[in-house]
């Protein structure tokens, strides 16, 4: 998000922790953001006319409360007629706030019950059997296949041994109209992370790490960075040996195929 979307963001997020600091159902109120999401995006007239920034924001509040009274509770009206009403530089932003709104609900669930961490890491290592199964990618995927099938996947693959969380997060992301299934479960992980008000590293090897590695390693870059660090592993044969290191747009690529790479561009410059 740019220009004025992203002063909104920060604003609707500061809202949303104010909502979530009540006495209120957490989940209940990310899903019924998401509903409101919904309907705004199905909708090219409201959206339109809820993204005009010629438009006061109490007459877009006061318009979302009169859509969706007695179809949302009180706390998640008030929340979304705050977020339309701020000033939003195109409609893709004011309804990617209301979902990334609702999703950061449904995580502050998740955390309340204990299980926030479990869920970042089943979200992160679901999306990586997805991307390494080109059937099971092509499924979720595919815009073409129906909404019910694609939910339906993700229930039978997940619901029996992933936590509820992980579940509805990972249909989300596998139905969304406008993110692709990564890109989706990218902006989930990374909003667990600041919840965390932690650092996520994804580190790449030839070989699993022991559970010794995993901690010398989490600590080593905890101590680098001066902040809590997640670590999520991924095995790739490829790499042959070594370790990768993405944390954010920083990459730290001690492989033994970089080091080939870097070889065979020097031989043929």
């Amino acid at each position: 998000m740019q220009g004025a979307s992203r002063s909104a963001l920060a604003e609707s997020r500061e809202a949303l922790s104010q909502a979530l600091s009540q006495d209120t159902d957490r989940a209940r109120l990310g899903e019924e953001l998401l509903q409101v999401a919904r309907v705004v995006d199905a909708n090219a007239v409201l959206r339109r006319s809820l993204a005009d920034p010629s438009r006061e924001g109490a007459d877009k509040g006061q318009l979302v409360h009169r859509l969706f009274a007695g179809r949302v509770g009180d706390a998640s009206a008030q929340l979304a007629a705050h977020i339309v009403s701020r000033r939003w530089a195109s409609e893709t932003d004011l309804v990617a706030a209301l979902e990334q709104c609702g999703v950061e609900a449904i995580l502050a669930q998740a955390e309340t019950e204990g299980r926030l961490g479990q869920v970042e890491d089943e979200l992160f290592r679901f999306a990586r059997i997805v991307d390494g199964t080109s059937e099971l990618r092509s499924a979720l995927t595919n815009r073409l296949a129906p909404v019910e099938a694609r939910t339906a996947l993700v229930r039978q693959l997940l619901a029996e041994r992933s936590a509820p969380e992980t579940t509805r997060l990972a249909e989300l992301a596998a139905t969304h109209r406008r993110t692709r299934f990564d890109h989706a479960v990218d902006g989930y992980l990374a909003i667990a992370a600041r919840r965390q008000e932690q650092l996520t590293a994804t580190v790449t090897t030839a070989v699993d790490l022991s559970e010794e590695q995993v901690t010398r390693l989490t600590t080593a870059l905890s101590e680098q960075y001066s902040r809590d660090v997640h670590v999520n592993t991924v095995v790739d044969p490829d790499v042959v040996g070594g370790i990768r290191v993405e944390i954010g747009d920083e990459v730290i690529d001690g492989t033994i195929l970089s080091r080939l790479d870097e070889a065979r561009r020097r031989l043929t410059s």
